[in-house]
């Protein structure tokens, strides 16, 4: 899709990935404690979504909580879990006001029941929307997808639910991910510069933005300079042009 940005014709891309990093950082730099740059990562979240919406982004997938973050702190993690039942509440309330459909992936057997409960509701309500696609990654990895999909695509060919013709796109349709087209660009915020065991199965040729704005301080602007970074990335998926 294409869209005039600031005078400019650009290509947006459909499917955005973002690993939301630096929130404990910016809390350092106002010497607040890490929970306090939680809570204002969190904040931003309901207008990220509306200008990745305003600029005709269809797909928009965020890391909140990985497999590897409950090393964390008991304070830290506890912290994250309310903040998370906290806007999962609000979600509801902004995928209706903003047309937003929203999917959690991830395990969620570790998660406490009310949680589960609150995005079993969200998921339900929210299904019938049309607009901006939100994927929330809670208690995600990569590694830890992939780890379930094959066990239970193993499970279904042993049952003979399918055969043993196992293809790319079988595996992708065992996935948290399934029915969702692959990121094509992944953003990550704070300056770091790797995937932390996420979307490594969908992230094969996406283009990737690195950025040293700190989660909070990310906006409309950090999202168009990313845009504009795509735009200037030769995709050939391998074939030549």
């Amino acid at each position: 899709m294409e869209k005039v940005i600031d005078g400019v014709k650009l290509n947006i891309p459909c499917h955005v990935a973002i690993i939301m990093d630096g929130n404990g950082r910016w809390a350092k730099k106002r010497l607040m404690p890490r929970n306090f740059g939680h809570k204002a990562g969190a904040k931003i979240l309901e207008q990220v979504c509306r200008d990745a919406d305003e600029l005709g982004i269809k797909y928009l997938t965020l890391y909140a909580f990985s497999t590897e973050n409950w090393k964390r702190s008991v304070e830290e993690v506890s912290g994250i879990m309310n903040l998370l039942r906290d806007y999962l509440a609000k979600c509801i309330e902004d995928a209706e006001k903003n047309n937003m459909c929203v999917r959690i992936i991830g395990d969620r057997k570790a998660l406490d029941s009310d949680i589960v409960a609150k995005i079993e509701e969200l998921e339900e309500v929210s299904k019938i929307y049309n607009g901006l696609n939100l994927t929330i990654a809670i208690n995600y990895g990569g590694r830890d997808e992939i780890r379930r999909g094959v066990k239970k695509l193993i499970s279904d060919v042993k049952e003979g639910k399918i055969d043993d013709d196992i293809t790319e796109d079988t595996i992708a349709s065992y996935l948290d991910t399934k029915d969702i087209p692959d990121p094509d660009l992944l953003i990550r915020t704070s300056g770091e510069e790797r995937l932390s065991n996420y979307l490594i199965w969908q992230l094969a040729y996406a283009e990737f933005y690195f950025t040293d704005c700190l989660w909070p301080d990310f906006d409309m602007d950090e999202l168009k300079k990313a845009v504009r970074y795509y735009n200037g990335r030769d995709r050939r998926f391998g074939g030549v042009k």
